[in-house]
Formats: structure tokens, sequence, C-alpha cells
């Protein structure tokens, strides 16, 4: 069967590597998880902060995480759109 982890338990296992100075290997030995976990949920809490892993938490973390994915992918799509609109000015000026 597989384990799940609160959010409570996450955040304390990411914090041993990130503020106590605990190697990735010696918190997931201590605490009895793998460390591939571990490196997963460190990077989900250093992109999302305190609203990392809403899977476990309150409903509101989980909005609050969809909409911060939801604006980083608008902001993406709104560069990607100013590059074009570049690129189409650029090959207007080319082609006159």
């Amino acid at each position: 069967m597989r384990r799940s982890y609160d959010k409570q338990f996450k955040i304390a296992a990411v914090k041993l590597v990130l503020d106590d100075d605990m190697s990735v290997a010696e918190a997931a030995e201590a605490l009895n998880i793998h460390y591939n976990s571990l490196y997963r949920w460190i990077s989900e809490y250093e992109e999302y902060g305190e609203s990392a892993f809403p899977g476990h938490g309150t409903a509101l973390y989980s909005y609050q995480y969809e909409i911060k994915k939801l604006r980083q992918e608008n902001e993406g799509l709104k560069n990607e759109l100013d590059m074009l609109k570049k690129y189409q000015a650029f090959l207007k000026r080319k082609n006159k």
C-alpha cells in the first residue's frame, strides 16, 4: 500500500534540508521516506512556497495553487504573443 503524507509533514521534511542543512539522503533516511520523494517535495516547495502540496491541504490551498498555475501560464502566453507581434512587425518592414 502506498503511504501518503500530509502537508505539514512534507513542509517539515523540506525544511530539514533547506533550513537545518541536512542532506537529502540523511533527512530521507531519518524520516523513512524515499529520497526522490523528498527531492520532488523540495522542488515543489521552492516553486510554490507555503501553497505547495495542495492535495493534502485545504480547499483554499487547492484554489490558490490552481490560480498561481493559471497566472504563470497566462504570463507565458502574453510573452509569446508579444514576441509574435514583434516578429510580425519585423516581417512587414522586411517585405517593403
